[in-house]
């Protein structure tokens, strides 16, 4: 049969993305090269691989089949470079990791700053996903590391405690809910603006999802990028926010925001470290780990 690496890395991609297009670039080849690829392997399998639509690809059984032991060749091919390291110089090793919005805007950073500058030979691939989807895709071994949030079921996989977080209304200080010992989201979505997050962001669809399980939208007046615009936006008057206290708490202090918990169950979530059980990662996957499971705890030892 008839097919390498740079075969299997672009199939990769298009099981990934599901866009022939987007696994080109990915892969960086042209569209025609991409396309002849394929077809080139469909020949040596003799077997159609994909299924062309106006908008994508869908994947027939014998694609997933390939793409699963794609998966597993790549992650055999970063266990070889893990275990090259004490021999040679030069070799690059990637892991992919996803995260809900709360890991990516709290300890997150911090972890990856560490373990890059020790690690100058290791790339992260690093992608923001609603938690439910990050257990798919870790689960299906799209992704080597997943960090989610609430109670979305981990079952198969191995699941790490990291802390426990939980979503806070915030206000400025002068506002009528400023000193209410908690909230409802059923009893302020409908009678204040708010601010937030883009609705690309993972915490927002979480919100929006919660909302509508009590027939209520949440009127977003401005949408930004990071929780410290939304945080001084807060401060500023134009609206409130429901952001994680962990986030909250940097910016509470110097914009004199209040801290308001949510009477909600949903809004106190365990925030866990998953991967798939039984499957051994690369030995600079485990390092990756001990160093979120460090910045974690610095996270709830010293908030803010």
């Amino acid at each position: 049969m008839r097919y390498d690496l740079v075969d299997l890395r672009l199939f990769l991609n298009v099981g990934e993305t599901l866009n022939l297009t987007r696994a080109a670039e990915k892969s960086f080849l042209s569209l025609p090269a991409a396309s002849a690829r394929i077809k080139q392997l469909e020949d040596a399998f003799q077997a159609p691989l994909l299924v062309r639509q106006p908008k994508g690809v869908q994947l027939t059984p014998a694609g997933e089949t390939l793409l699963a032991h794609a998966r597993e060749i790549f992650r055999s091919l970063e266990c070889m470079h893990s275990d090259l390291f004490p021999y040679a110089k030069g070799i690059k090793g990637r892991i992919r990791v996803l995260a809900n919005t709360t890991a990516t805007n709290s300890f997150l950073p911090e972890a990856l700053s560490r373990f890059l500058g020790d690690n100058p030979d290791i790339d992260v691939e690093l992608e923001e996903q609603l938690s439910a989807e990050i257990v798919s895709l870790v689960t299906s071994g799209a992704a080597d590391l997943g960090i989610v949030a609430g109670d979305v079921s981990t079952a198969g996989l191995e699941a790490t405690p990291l802390f426990i977080d939980e979503l806070v209304l915030i206000t400025p200080p002068e506002h009528a809910l400023a000193r209410q010992a908690d909230v409802p989201l059923d009893a302020i979505v409908d009678s204040y603006p708010f601010v937030g997050l883009n609705q690309s962001s993972a915490i927002q669809s979480f919100l929006d999802q919660a909302a509508r399980r009590v027939n209520k939208r949440i009127s977003l007046r401005v949408q930004l990028g990071s929780f410290d615009a939304v945080c001084r936006m807060v401060a500023a008057g134009v609206g409130l926010a429901i952001v994680p206290r962990t986030c909250a708490q940097r910016f509470a202090g110097p914009l004199g925001l209040r801290l308001i918990p949510l009477q909600d169950t949903w809004a106190r979530r365990e925030i866990r470290l998953v991967k798939r059980a039984g499957r051994d990662l690369p030995q600079f996957g485990e390092l990756l780990i001990r160093y979120l499971r460090d910045a974690a705890a610095d996270e709830t030892r010293n908030p803010g």
